[in-house]
């Protein structure tokens, strides 16, 4: 039994018409019920949400401050490689760009640690591309024999892998396991995926039950969001996180809300998902879930990021760099996409502190497990 079971049952437009049918009533229904389902989360993304957007975030703000306190937790997204054998029509990385491909070797990895430090993060994301053959489980475990002594908390962002290759991760110290469907919209995945194993989609989608069966502390989930009708793709995601919550109910889960943004050699469609409908979904998925981490990249712009963890964001990257060796090693090759954010660390953290929240450096370490 795995998601795809419960996900083979479901079709995408009989989905996608029953959210744009929703009506006023069954969003004012969503809003006043206490145990939220995932019909009511249908309503909430819905556009009939619309007008209610004020008090959806009221809650929102409300609940998130009740569970997490008024925190927001940093992290800083480290590249390791920008190689990959997979085409992505969306991703500077994809496989036919023709730009320098680089891998950290031992030594510039301990450079970007040593300059990450500095920054104060205590939370680090691992990220590469999808090359097998180059970064694979060996490469990951030796680079983290590297960062570990370094950081409390490791999450890595790489190619889906089987589930005893993130058995030996977990027992290497890995703490979670960021992976993104893209889109759950099936015949139009292959497009977007022509060629590499990423175009396997089921492969994909069962990732996080393979991740879920090797004990991992925590599962991250999200969907690409601008290939496809935001609505539909982010109540998949969201059903996947119920599934993934009730049989892997040791797990802890967090979702992330990626925009696609331009980068080498690619040039997005317009942006299908506004600001003001960004924050309606990410109210919707407090609304329907007090437990799960929110997060948010520096893809997003200062002004939005500047109000968006008041109403239920958990978590934001900070002083980003997308691009191998950004920090220390090779400060301008080409990044996986472009950053909006550009602010440091340090001012993030007083942005946070302005606001009379707390930035929270460190809150997980390895002597809990």
């Amino acid at each position: 039994m795995s998601f795809k079971n419960i996900f083979d049952a479901q079709n995408w437009d009989e989905t996608k018409d029953s959210i744009y049918h929703k009506t006023s009533a069954d969003v004012e229904k969503a809003l006043t019920t206490k145990h939220r389902t995932l019909e009511d989360f249908k309503a909430l993304i819905s556009p009939a949400a619309v007008p209610y957007l004020e008090e959806m975030a009221q809650i929102s703000r409300q609940i998130t401050q009740k569970r997490f306190g008024k925190t927001v937790q940093l992290f800083v997204p480290m590249y390791l490689s920008n190689e990959c054998h997979n085409i992505c029509t969306y991703c500077g990385f994809s496989f036919n760009n023709k730009i320098k491909r680089k891998t950290l070797t031992k030594a510039e990895i301990l450079e970007e640690v040593t300059e990450i430090k500095k920054q104060g993060f205590d939370h680090i994301l691992l990220v590469t591309g999808e090359a097998n053959h180059t970064v694979h489980v060996d490469y990951f475990i030796k680079a983290m024999e590297v960062i570990k002594p370094h950081f409390s908390n490791i999450s890595i962002e790489v190619q889906p892998l089987d589930e005893d290759e993130y058995q030996k991760l977990q027992q290497a110290g890995l703490n979670a396991v960021l992976v993104y469907q893209e889109t759950y919209h099936r015949a139009k995945y292959k497009d977007y995926h022509p060629k590499g194993k990423k175009s396997n989609f089921d492969y994909r989608l069962e990732t996080p039950d393979r991740i879920g069966r090797a004990g991992m502390h925590k599962i991250g989930l999200g969907v690409l969001l601008g290939l496809e009708d935001w609505r539909t793709d982010s109540f998949f995601c969201a059903m996947h996180l119920q599934y993934l919550e009730q049989t892997y109910w040791q797990t802890k889960y967090s979702l992330s809300f990626p925009r696609i943004r331009p980068a080498e050699g690619v040039v997005p469609e317009e942006q299908s998902i506004t600001d003001k409908e960004l924050v309606q979904l990410i109210c919707a998925y407090r609304l329907l879930n007090e437990e799960v981490e929110l997060s948010i990249s520096t893809r997003e712009s200062e002004s939005f990021r500047n109000n968006i963890f008041k109403l239920g964001i958990t978590s934001m990257s900070a002083g980003s760099k997308t691009n191998p060796g950004g920090y220390s090693v090779e400060e301008g090759s080409l990044e996986q996409f472009e950053i909006s954010d550009e602010r440091t660390a340090k001012q993030i953290a007083e942005l946070i502190s302005n606001n009379s929240y707390e930035p929270v450096w460190k809150d997980w370490d390895k002597t809990f497990q």
